[in-house]
């Protein structure tokens, strides 16, 4: 019964917190949102590598598990081409900007307010159904280890940020008010603990599997950090800019670090 309060209370961290700081930002003005994304977007590529490299795969590989680093290889690569094929089928579509390519400038103007309501609805979807894998993913971490759940839950909480940010913009766009947008991210985020405590109990009696669901976590981290936020950092190419990027990226990658060899 800890346990499972751990994972609710660690599954409303990941999903809410993230939420309650991306509405945050609303309060701000476009430029200083502008400005502070991209850092956000820098560091969660940091802890998003971190926690899938220094925690996530090593902890399946643990002997204890018993698994064959090979099958560990090929479910690793499974996971990273079913993310791709998620992603292009818009099942799971990250949007860290305002502008994204569902909006067609060159449509009328009726069709375009379709495409907009659209973008909303299916950003709903896709983070509802994101939020629910996460719960998954936090709770199989948690059975596996308690301090390795809790870095992984510090880690969906860091790439959540800039994701619900950007949620939050394409909501508004779509015509939705900020109460309406508020009131349905952070119905969407409790996903995450639906997701958990399915997990929990359905999870509790298949030790055998937990190696291979933390890998396709680990899968999940990597090709959202490198298909989906590293590409948009390429924007600024600047040898100061860069050189930013680079600092909070390994400021992510130290925070996870520090996080999991403080906890064991």
């Amino acid at each position: 019964m800890e346990l499972l309060l751990w994972i609710i209370g660690f599954s409303l961290i990941g999903g809410l917190l993230s939420v309650t700081i991306a509405a945050s930002f609303l309060l701000l003005s476009k430029k200083v949102q502008a400005n502070t994304v991209p850092h956000l977007v820098s560091f969660a590529v940091g802890a998003l590598l971190g926690a899938s490299l220094l925690g996530l795969i090593p902890h399946a590989l643990e002997p204890e598990f018993g698994v064959d680093p090979h099958d560990i290889g090929l479910t690793l690569l499974i996971g990273l081409l079913s993310f791709f094929v998620l992603e292009k089928l818009v099942l799971w579509r990250h949007c860290h900007h305002e502008h994204c390519d569902v909006h067609d400038p060159e449509s009328s103007e009726h069709n375009h307010g379709n495409k907009k309501q659209a973008a909303g609805t299916l950003i709903l979807i896709g983070d509802g159904l994101h939020n629910f894998v996460d719960g998954i993913l936090i709770a199989a971490a948690f059975l596996t280890d308690t301090h390795l759940g809790i870095v992984t839950a510090l880690a969906i909480a860091a790439h959540e940020i800039p994701q619900e940010l950007g949620d939050f913009v394409i909501l508004l766009h779509s015509g939705y008010s900020r109460k309406k947008a508020l009131f349905f991210n952070v119905l969407s985020s409790l996903g995450t603990v639906v997701g958990a405590i399915l997990a929990y109990f359905l999870l509790a009696d298949m030790q055998h599997l937990l190696p291979y669901i933390l890998v396709i976590a680990a899968s999940s981290f990597i090709y959202i950090a490198v298909a989906d936020l590293i590409p948009g950092l390429h924007n600024k190419v600047k040898p100061s800019e860069t050189l930013q990027q680079i600092s909070l990226i390994a400021a992510g990658t130290i925070f996870i670090y520090i996080a999991h060899s403080t906890l064991h």
